[in-house]
């Protein structure tokens, strides 16, 4: 039998990326690292929390977890670390989203919180993020305070703090359901004018919409599975085969809406009747003109460099101010704690609001959405359809990711990038690239192409947007075909 080097099994440097801190179970992701890094972050948070705002004087930290393979277990280990590290620790007694627990953080006016989840990652990878006493992430500063104190001892205190479980569905939910009209859209479920599908793919989304409606819905993949039947929860159209077939083959006259969540439902994407996927790139749309004209609100919209032209277009027609970050939900949540924000989103299916916490919630987002169907008598196709008329939009867009075979390619294609400067892309000239977030190369035909590396796995991301999806699939298949060239 061939023999193993034992630093195969040697665990990764512990990074925080985008959002958080992921790495494989058993390999980066153990419990000595969970616990160590639990207890820092509670230590950081009460140094820049603990002597301001509402979280004044609090010694409080929320832990949470979403449904993978050992988050509960990770949770409670968590827990006992950051108790022994002399906090108040207020542990979820069962899975929840992770807005949830950024919302917990804020309304019990704690010092932060600590969710155990990997997001959409692949089944063999765990993660830990950190949000702030204010609901939504933390700033890079305090994940760097936290990398920087990972070679002392993990903290202890001469009185440990205590362990209490909490339930955090009702507060999240009562908020939620605060901000809609919910009795609309339990009206128009009641009389059958409205069915939902609700793809929650084994993640912590699963009885999300049931307990925010009050009634039943079409909810797919709603038990846990660790193996996520070999694929991620990713609201990806490759991973939602049940959906795609649910939404062909249903029954019912009037209104039909897709919902899909990730892995700890802090991202969306939709479906409407006619089963075609909508990314965020069409619902952040249709949330800006729900909000607008519907909701009479008002406010800065936030993009991040991937998102949709058709943002700009809606806010001009609109008359509202754009602000564009890097890619990273982060960025958006650091722009609502400074400005009037109407509506943030990112591509990858992240939206949230300046009038709730500083957090990208994908139930809230559902609810919103359905809320603008209802009004409007519109599925979201058809709502899609409506704006692209009032602005004259036609672009399609795209993404791609491509896996990299080591992190040494992702150096070379890197050196490739930062060196060398690319005249033209699918044949057409380059007019400008934007190197603030990855390589956004903005072409003469109004088409565009951003080229960036995930913050978390070998994995090279291509994005563009055109005049048609066919257009669209010419320009990617060229920056694959460059990227494998030089890589």
């Amino acid at each position: 039998m061939a023999s193993v080097s034992p630093s195969t099994f040697v665990g990764k440097a512990i990074k925080f990326g985008t959002d958080g801190w992921r790495g494989v179970i058993a390999a980066d992701f153990t419990f000595e690292r969970v616990g160590k890094v639990a207890a820092l972050a509670a230590q950081v948070l009460e140094e820049t929390y603990g002597s301001s705002g509402d979280s004044s004087g609090s010694k409080t930290v929320i832990v949470g977890y979403d449904r993978r393979f050992l988050s509960p277990d990770f949770a409670r280990y968590a827990a006992e670390s950051i108790a022994a590290a002399g906090y108040e620790v207020k542990l979820s007694e069962g899975f929840a989203p992770t807005p949830a627990f950024s919302w917990a953080a804020f309304d019990q006016k704690a010092l932060g919180a600590v969710v155990i989840t990997a997001s959409h990652n692949p089944a063999v990878y765990n993660g830990l993020k950190i949000k702030s006493a204010l609901g939504g992430s933390v700033p890079p500063e305090v994940t760097e305070k936290v990398e920087a104190l990972l070679d002392q001892d993990v903290p202890t205190a001469e009185q440990a703090g205590s362990i209490t479980l909490f339930d955090p569905w009702p507060s999240y939910c009562s908020a939620l359901q605060s901000m809609v009209d919910i009795e609309a859209i339990r009206k128009a479920v009641d009389e059958g004018k409205l069915t939902i599908f609700a793809e929650v793919m084994h993640g912590a989304a699963a009885t999300g919409i049931e307990r925010l409606l009050e009634r039943a819905v079409n909810e797919i993949n709603s038990e846990a599975d660790p193996l996520f039947e070999g694929g991620a929860p990713e609201p990806l159209p490759q991973y939602i085969p049940k959906l795609f077939k649910a939404i062909e083959n249903k029954q019912n006259d009037g209104l039909t809406v897709g919902l899909i969540f990730d892995g700890d439902s802090d991202r969306i994407a939709g479906m409407d009747g006619k089963a075609t996927f909508l990314s965020s790139q069409v619902l952040i749309p249709i949330l800006m003109e729900h909000l607008t004209k519907r909701r009479g609100m008002t406010g800065e919209v936030v993009k991040t460099l991937s998102g949709s032209n058709l943002f700009l277009a809606l806010a001009k027609l609109y008359d509202l101010p754009v602000y564009e970050t890097p890619i990273g939900y982060k960025y958006i949540a650091d722009r609502m704690l400074d400005a009037d924000v109407l509506i943030g989103g990112e591509e990858s299916g992240g939206i949230g609001y300046g009038h709730h916490i500083p957090e990208r919630d994908a139930l809230l987002s559902a609810l919103y959405l359905l809320e603008a169907v209802v009004r409007s008598g519109k599925d979201f196709g058809e709502l899609n359809d409506a704006l692209r008329a009032q602005t004259h939009f036609t672009a399609a867009y795209d993404r791609i990711d491509l896996p990299l075979a080591s992190m040494d390619v992702r150096a070379k294609l890197l050196e490739a990038l930062q060196t060398s400067t690319l005249e033209t892309v699918a044949g057409k000239k380059v007019d400008n690239c934007i190197t603030v977030d990855g390589y956004k190369f903005n072409l003469e035909d109004d088409s565009w192409l951003l080229i960036r590396f995930s913050g978390t796995e070998p994995v090279l991301r291509l994005y563009s947007e055109a005049g048609s999806i066919e257009r669209v699939h010419e320009i990617l298949a060229w920056a694959k075909d460059w990227a494998n060239s030089v890589g």
